[in-house]
């Protein structure tokens, strides 16, 4: 009997069921252990559709007798930061001036990897990844990366072993409970809400040049899963003092205050949802009992183990930066609101994910039992040429201090 495996674009209408049902059989954790759940609430491209171009492929298992889908993949393109150049502008002017222009490229992202655990050890999620590079290079992309867990290690030899990808960063997920009660933010503290013109001329001023800073950021602020953008400075300063306080954020940058932070939250409740599976009876008597008196008793501000255990949403902090000796204090302020926000939207958990070197991550609050310390992205170069002058091959620069990671994708 001939068997064919054909890889065609993902249609909705005839595919959805089969998708959902190959998702829930890979989903599947080892016995005895605690595994992650993820429920596309009924959209399999929920994680790609708000990226300005995106695919999802589907793998079949094609006989004489009939079609079987076994597995999918997505994968969408964008414009991003891949370093920067510095202009001397001394000529153009008496005093001396140099400043630094950002250098663009175009991102691909590989995302969504699933064959059917029947299925595997065939080929079918090699053939995938070269399918989906096919749909990048005809497009224009210049690159591609991929997410995965560090001991991943199938989708790791898989993308470096085969595919021509190699590690390029490790950062890191931080995340944090969101307790019963409402977390106080320091009276020493205003925390100002911009409007989303304002913050994408604050991320343009001020974060242009951060390694994966999306260039249509504008689409990022603006869309409905964007909860805002929120800049944290001391009270009592010039911008603390209440409404009307925002000069904009050319005037604010250019007259800052001695120390101030900058933090965007992402709905990714509305998206999809998680869930923890393989915990003990205990376990969860244990949490849930810690929620029961953190609920009853909020006066205490004792920490509770948030409801993980059944299918639970959050929040995504992105866009995190700051300046001065206590950003670190202005970001934890902001981490406060943040969680305070996901409290009235009926989240468990608040994350964030920086780099590994990132100078602010102390001000990021997080549970280190939910967190993880090392996240692997993989990169691979598609293409030689650059659409904004050369800067050698990304995939060997050196990692910066920072990035900026895209909530669409998280």
């Amino acid at each position: 009997m001939t068997v064919v495996v054909e890889i065609r674009e993902y249609d909705a209408s005839k595919d959805l069921a089969t998708v959902e049902d190959v998702e829930r059989r890979c989903e599947v954790g080892p016995t005895g252990k605690l595994s992650l759940f993820t429920d596309l609430l009924g959209d399999p491209i929920c994680r790609v559709r708000h990226s300005p171009s995106y695919l999802m492929l589907v793998a079949e298992i094609v006989t004489e007798e009939k079609k079987e889908l076994v597995g999918m993949i997505r994968g969408c393109i964008k414009t991003v930061t891949c370093g920067s150049k510095t202009l001397d502008l001394t000529h153009k002017s008496r005093n001396d001036v140099v400043t630094t222009k950002p250098l663009y490229t175009k991102l691909a992202y590989v995302l969504g990897l699933r064959v059917s655990p029947t299925h595997r050890r065939r080929g079918i999620g090699f053939k995938l990844v070269k399918e989906i590079e096919k749909w990048f290079n005809q497009n224009g992309a210049e690159y591609s990366y991929i997410a995965t867990e560090n001991d991943n290690d199938a989708s790791v030899n898989l993308f470096t072993g085969k595919c021509g990808y190699s590690e390029f960063r490790k950062p890191s997920i931080l995340v944090n409970p969101v307790y019963a009660h409402r977390v106080n933010i320091s009276n020493r503290v205003t925390v100002i809400k911009l409007e989303p013109s304002d913050a994408e001329s604050l991320y343009r001023l001020q974060f242009s040049t951060t390694e994966f800073f999306p260039r249509d950021i504008d689409s990022v602020l603006n869309n409905k899963l964007s909860l805002g953008t929120f800049v944290a400075v001391p009270r009592g300063s010039c911008y603390g003092s209440g409404f009307g306080s925002w000069p904009g954020s050319a005037k604010f940058l250019e007259y800052p205050p001695d120390s101030w932070a900058v933090l965007s939250v992402w709905n990714c409740k509305d998206s999809f949802r998680l869930e923890v599976r393989g915990a003990s009876r205990l376990r969860r008597v244990v949490a849930k009992t810690t929620r029961i008196v953190d609920k009853t008793l909020p006066f205490l501000k004792l920490p509770s183990i948030p409801a993980v255990f059944r299918p639970f949403g959050l929040h995504f902090m992105y866009g995190i930066g700051g300046e001065g000796p206590y950003a670190e204090k202005m970001v934890k302020a902001l981490c406060g609101h943040a969680h305070n926000l996901a409290k009235e939207g009926g989240c468990s958990v608040v994350a964030a994910e920086v780099a590994g070197g990132e100078p602010l991550r102390r001000g990021i609050p997080h549970w280190k039992v939910l967190s993880c310390a090392e996240d692997l992205w993989c990169m691979k170069r598609l293409g030689e040429d650059y659409s904004d002058g050369s800067v050698g091959d990304w995939t060997k620069s050196p990692p910066g201090d920072s990035i900026f990671v895209d909530p669409r994708e998280f």
